[in-house]
């Protein structure tokens, strides 16, 4: 069962962006520069993180319960806020451009 879920999920990370999309509880953040230019959208696998943790690892200590009530940005993860309370090369994997594709698909 272990050696299933390992293949499941190597195959997800090999396919190319453009195949994966959100999947049902997934949330996805819209965002755009300052320049005016727009970026893919980042998709959060909210039910991927929720089969693994309890609720209030991260409500209300990281993120507010409301949709949309906190304004997650790049610089802020990079600063360790928001995703990048986890997200930080140590606990999970780091915002760099080699992880881009995870996130922004």
């Amino acid at each position: 069962m272990r050696q299933a879920a390992l293949c499941l999920a190597l195959l997800v990370l090999a396919l190319p962006a453009a195949q994966v999309s959100a999947e049902q509880g997934d949330i996805v953040f819209t965002r755009s520069s300052k320049e005016g230019k727009e970026y893919p959208p980042a998709t959060f696998p909210h039910y991927v993180h929720r089969m693994q943790f309890k609720c209030y690892v991260c409500h209300d200590a990281i993120f507010k319960m409301k949709a949309g009530a906190d304004k997650v940005s790049m610089d802020a993860i990079d600063k360790g806020k928001f995703c990048g309370t986890c997200h930080n090369a140590t606990t999970a994997f780091g915002p760099t451009f080699e992880s881009c594709q995870r996130c922004h698909k």
